[in-house]
């Protein structure tokens, strides 16, 4: 492979795709992600191959190039919500029910600890906007106030839940939304 040879390369692909591709799922749970990033990994092998005259254990070398770049995907993929929804809904489709019961109690009990930290006003618009799907404006009519102050308490309120989400959790408010509107 390391002289250009195509046919050695697709012996290889062929050889290891399968075990790449499972080793890629373990992170992403995600099939069509998987298959991605496991031909990604296997074009960085063959766009980089002059570098592996050192290499000591191709499979090795193939197994952390493999996780580095799944990792390095995750990472700009969490910028991305189309991305981030593929992940979850894999995960989300490989939890039995009684796990999504628990959890999903778990952070709706969450939620309510950490609404209650808030001052009351703040607490409220959190509840019309979120859990009664109503608009800053319709909240804003309602309570007499003006928009921008709907939208300052529910910043206000968002990064009160992202902190203590991470704190509690590890995982970022989008994580955390997605679950819990999957319900």
């Amino acid at each position: 492979m390391i002289a250009g040879d195509e046919l050695a390369f697709a012996r290889l692909f062929g050889k290891y795709k399968g075990f790449i591709y499972h080793f890629v799922m373990k992170y992403v749970n995600a099939p069509l992600l998987a298959e991605d990033l496991t031909q990604e990994v296997f074009i960085k092998m063959w766009e980089n191959r002059n570098n592996l005259n050192g290499v000591a254990s191709f499979k090795s070398y193939l197994f952390t190039t493999a996780k580095n770049h799944t990792l390095n995907s995750m990472k700009v993929a969490f910028r991305s919500e189309a991305a981030l929804g593929l992940v979850v809904n894999g995960f989300i489709a490989e939890r039995n029910n009684t796990e999504d019961d628990l959890l999903h109690k778990e952070y709706l009990d969450f939620l309510r600890r950490t609404l209650e930290t808030l001052p009351p006003r703040t607490r409220e618009i959190f509840k019309m906007c979120r859990e009664q799907e109503k608009t800053y404006d319709e909240v804003a009519q309602e309570l007499g106030i003006s928009r921008n102050a709907v939208k300052n308490h529910m910043v206000a309120s968002m990064k009160v839940l992202s902190f203590s989400l991470k704190k509690e959790f590890g995982i970022s408010l989008g994580i955390f939304l997605a679950i819990v509107s999957r319900q």
